[in-house]
């Protein structure tokens, strides 16, 4: 199993991500090289959140996938894949409800028990190299005020041993993404759609302003932004920076 990962091992980094970059830059590493870390000491999610890990209890790790021919406006394939990659192993471990909330955090029920951060480097209108960081919570059990975190471990009750866990994951992860040059996001998006959080239920969202929304999400489209029907029957698409799902 082993064969097609090269896994460095850290104590402690301060981000697993920018360590690969900085390897990158200093020399070749491997395709699917792996950086794993027993303690993140500045994990950053989406749009600078800080993530909050306890050492030694979850895997925070990234993952190095270099391409010949994915192009930028397909590069929503990406999230797809490892987002897919991640629920088809917490699939195995028969984890209750997994869902995917736009664009990658995966859910347990309402509770987020896991963050993707992927940085793609482009050259030119390709994209290079994509630097893919994952942050599971798998054995804490404490969030301190994080109301809406939790952990493998408490949603189902088990221990987990992380290296066993790690390779669930890496296994999926090659799986998805040894085929996703080939793909389309428009191939890619029913799996994923079908997966989505809160998806045709009521929900409030906040737009770049601080303005509540109400609406229901009802899919995503190919540039991977989130689509959604507000009052009257109005489909608008929002991008990342633009709405945040309050619930």
């Amino acid at each position: 199993m082993g064969k097609h990962f090269q896994i460095l091992k850290l104590d402690a980094t301060d981000s697993t991500n920018i360590f690969l970059k900085d390897l990158l830059r200093s020399e070749n590493p491997l395709d699917y090289t792996v950086v794993i870390t027993r303690r993140q000491l500045k994990g950053r999610g989406q749009m600078n959140t800080v993530w909050d890990s306890e050492g030694g209890k979850n895997l925070t790790f990234s993952v190095l996938k270099k391409f010949d021919a994915m192009s930028v406006r397909h590069q929503f394939a990406l999230n797809i894949a490892v987002s897919l990659a991640v629920f088809n192993a917490l699939n195995k471990l028969a984890i209750p409800d997994v869902q995917i909330k736009w664009p990658n955090d995966i859910m347990s029920g309402s509770r987020k028990i896991c963050g993707i951060l992927i940085e793609n480097l482009l050259r030119g209108n390709k994209v290079g190299e994509a630097i893919i960081g994952i942050g599971l919570n798998v054995n804490q059990t404490d969030f301190g005020g994080l109301d809406k975190a939790s952990s493998l471990k408490l949603v189902t009750g088990r221990n987990f041993d992380l290296d066993e866990l790690l390779h669930t994951i890496l296994e999926c992860l090659k799986l998805q993404l040894d085929t996703v040059e080939a793909k389309t996001v428009t191939q890619l998006l029913p799996a994923y759609e079908q997966l989505l959080f809160r998806r045709d239920k009521p929900s409030t969202f906040a737009n770049a302003k601080g303005e509540r929304l109400m609406g229901y999400i009802r899919g995503v489209s190919t540039s991977g932004k989130l689509v959604i029907e507000l009052e009257d029957r109005i489909i608008r698409e929002f991008d990342l920076k633009e709405v945040t799902l309050l619930y």
